[in-house]
């Protein structure tokens, strides 16, 4: 298992989420948002590790490298979900709805193919960490969500950075699941 890609796909993923934190926290209390982003994002994870599990029992492992297109779809497809409108719910429900209404496609086609290899136990390493990051960034975008400079860099350069980061995931599924090994000896 490799902590950096999933550190980098969990950045990546929610690099977007991550200013409508700084609105979700502006409104609520830190503990009601921290409950419904996990629970949001343990859902997502969850559903594409099961996902990735089902295909690895029907195709080997380099055809599942195809699902490396995935991350560079939604890097080159301009996805403007808009998170200001939001029901009329409790903080948790508000910030689960919100999550899953703006990063459910990003999730789920980005985490698929980094999750498809690991085992049941490295899965279980995996949440556990995805939810320490978690955590922390919802702190971290707390303490320093308010500064208006990093509000500014965000607006500004969070889009481009984000396409890149899946761009690279995607590149990396194809070479780590075999899929460019494979090509290769084809010609």
């Amino acid at each position: 298992m490799n902590w950096w890609i999933i550190f980098i796909t969990f950045l990546a993923v929610n690099l977007d989420f991550f200013f409508i934190l700084i609105f979700l926290l502006d409104r609520y209390r830190l503990r009601e948002v921290i409950v419904g982003y996990l629970c949001a994002l343990l859902i997502l994870v969850t559903i594409s590790f099961l996902l990735g599990k089902t295909l690895a029992v029907f195709l080997p492992e380099w055809i599942l490298g195809i699902l490396g297109i995935l991350p560079i779809y939604m890097a080159l497809h301009d996805n403007d979900e808009d998170p200001d409108h939001l029901e009329k719910h409790g903080p948790i429900m508000t910030t689960l709805i919100t999550y899953l209404a703006v990063c459910a496609g990003c999730n789920l086609s980005i985490f698929l193919p980094i999750l498809t290899g690991l085992t049941v136990q490295q899965f279980i390493q995996a949440i556990g960490f995805v939810v320490i990051l978690s955590i922390a960034i919802v702190m971290l975008i707390k303490g320093v969500g308010n500064i208006p400079l990093i509000k500014q860099l965000m607006q500004r350069y969070s889009e481009i950075l984000m396409k890149i980061i899946y761009i690279s995931v995607g590149c990396y599924v194809f070479w780590d699941s075999g899929l460019i090994t494979h090509l290769i000896r084809l010609l």
